[in-house]
């Protein structure tokens, strides 16, 4: 207690410094084996919970997704959180472990018997080519299966760990069913489009504009009975844990979320305009603040003055669609265009020569995508949301090909927000992207568009103003009201027209 009585004393930048370097005892870690088979990795030295109290430092535990891009927004998070003195755990199976880069976030292997290591890779492929029913019913049942193990072990972790509070990804309602259950306060962070549902907002997974009208809110309302009905083994996991936690009814991913705090990727300007989410919060991206690299080419195939430059990239689950990408290598080719192709490490050598064959100037497995998106004339990308952000943030306009997941509702936004242009990937000729491609190149205006955005993406105050709504919210254990939020004209195709179509 002497320390903490010293500790607490000192003046704040000095104590979170002092905090910091004792949670970064991480690297002196003993394995522990909880009853429940859990494995930790505890630091050397635990701030004991009267110095938390004292002096508002707190210990943390992420609930999320597996998903590279859904740790990478967490994890940042997670660091600067670290960097003010706080302590983070990470619950998930074992293989999730080898996904995280920061050593001083305590990682807690789960699902020994149910998700043993080995097993995420079928599940990242199956996420990536989900490809008909079949295919989409094994991703759902995927997802079921993780909520599942997280509601049963997570529990006795939290526990055992002295969590204060949780950090739960939107996408995993594992998170706040297990915090809510406990009573404890959490904070839901969309790393994806928010699944705040509003009865003239299509879903995420739908490519349609803004309702502006009842028969496009009856559609609206069709479309999410449908994905309810295909997200049943889901929410008959939901619905089974809120009855064990003894919860209010509930089946599906937006009515698992925090009424305390939610924070977004997005910014409200690129979002559809929202009436009813007091508590969501647009932060931006959720970066780490490190360098993103120089972008340099080889002298033997240098960037050449006065053709237009384009980046590629379709994320790290659809950077394998091959070939998408021989098509778009074909379309810069036509355009005389020179090409930058990211595949994220899912092509191999005989590909990636094809695709120079193709008309691609550079293939690579990772590029350094801020560098590249701020050079970029143009970007084609599956409209993932970490890309399209990163894009705005870089004022470069957007060619998007939406594949899966949120994309539909990501390029719905793009198209939405006059910054860049939509083609389904199944008819993306070569011939349709060269259009796309010049469409962007020679009307200035979708240029424009993306820099006004890029001047919000880079004004949300990311990592470190989501820390401070953490703090506010835990602190005084009341609601954050969120800024207003702004409206855009849109020029989509909207959902009313659908409706009209279907009259």
């Amino acid at each position: 207690m002497r320390l903490v009585g010293w500790l607490c004393g000192q003046p704040s930048r000095k104590r979170h410094a002092l905090t910091r370097e004792i949670s970064q005892g991480s690297a002196l870690c003993d394995r522990l084996v909880t009853g429940s088979g859990a494995v930790l990795h505890p630091p050397h030295f635990t701030i004991s919970r009267p110095l938390a109290s004292r002096c508002a430092v707190r210990h943390f535990a992420v609930i999320a997704p597996p998903f590279t891009s859904h740790v990478r927004a967490l994890e940042a998070l997670a660091v600067e959180l670290l960097a003010r003195g706080n302590q983070v755990s990470w619950l998930h199976q074992a293989d999730v472990g080898a996904v995280l880069a920061e050593p001083r976030i305590r990682f807690v292997a789960l699902g020994k018997t149910s998700h043993p290591p080995g097993s995420l890779g079928r599940v990242i492929e199956r996420a990536a080519r989900p490809g008909g029913p079949w295919g989409i019913s094994r991703v759902i049942a995927d997802m079921a299966a993780g909520t599942d193990m997280l509601c049963r072990e997570a529990p006795d972790v939290l526990r055992q760990l002295r969590v204060d509070a949780v950090l739960a990804d939107q996408m995993e309602a594992a998170g706040g069913l297990v915090a809510q259950s406990m009573g404890l306060p959490f904070i839901s962070v969309a790393a994806a489009l928010p699944v705040n549902r509003e009865s003239h907002l299509p879903l995420p997974v739908m490519p349609w504009g803004l309702a502006r009208s009842a028969a496009g809110e009856r559609v609206i309302d069709s479309s999410a009975r449908v994905y309810d009905w295909l997200m049943r083994p889901h929410g008959r996991v939901i619905a089974a844990h809120a009855r064990a936690f003894g919860l209010a009814p509930r089946q599906a991913l937006h009515e698992c979320q925090s009424p305390l705090l939610q924070l977004s990727q997005t910014t409200a300007s690129f979002d559809f305009p929202r009436r009813q989410a007091p508590q969501l919060h647009h932060v931006g991206p959720l970066r780490r603040a490190a360098a993103s690299g120089d972008l340099r080419f080889p002298p033997d195939r240098p960037r050449a003055a006065g053709r237009p430059f384009v980046f590629a990239s379709l994320g790290t689950l659809q950077g394998g669609r091959f070939g998408l990408f021989r098509r778009i290598a074909q379309s810069c080719r036509a355009e005389g265009a020179q090409l930058l192709l990211a595949h994220c490490g899912r092509l191999d050598a005989r590909q990636a020569e094809l695709l120079d064959r193709d008309g691609a100037t550079w293939v690579t497995d990772f590029a350094p995508q801020q560098a590249a998106l701020e050079q970029a004339d143009a970007v084609v990308t599956h409209a993932g949301l970490n890309t399209v952000m990163d894009a705005l943030a870089a004022g470069t306009p957007i060619l998007a090909l939406p594949i899966a997941f949120d994309q539909p509702g990501v390029a719905a936004r793009v198209v939405h927000a006059g910054a860049g242009v939509r083609l389904l990937p199944a008819l993306a000729s070569p011939a349709a992207l060269r259009r796309g491609l010049r469409t962007l190149l020679d009307d200035a205006a979708y240029r424009r568009r993306a820099q006004g955005l890029g001047q919000d993406v880079r004004a949300a105050g990311g990592v470190a103003r989501a820390a401070d709504l953490i703090e506010t919210a835990l602190r005084t254990g009341r609601p954050v009201a969120a800024d207003t939020v702004r409206s855009t004209t849109s020029p989509l195709r909207s959902i009313d027209e659908v409706a009209a179509e279907q009259a």
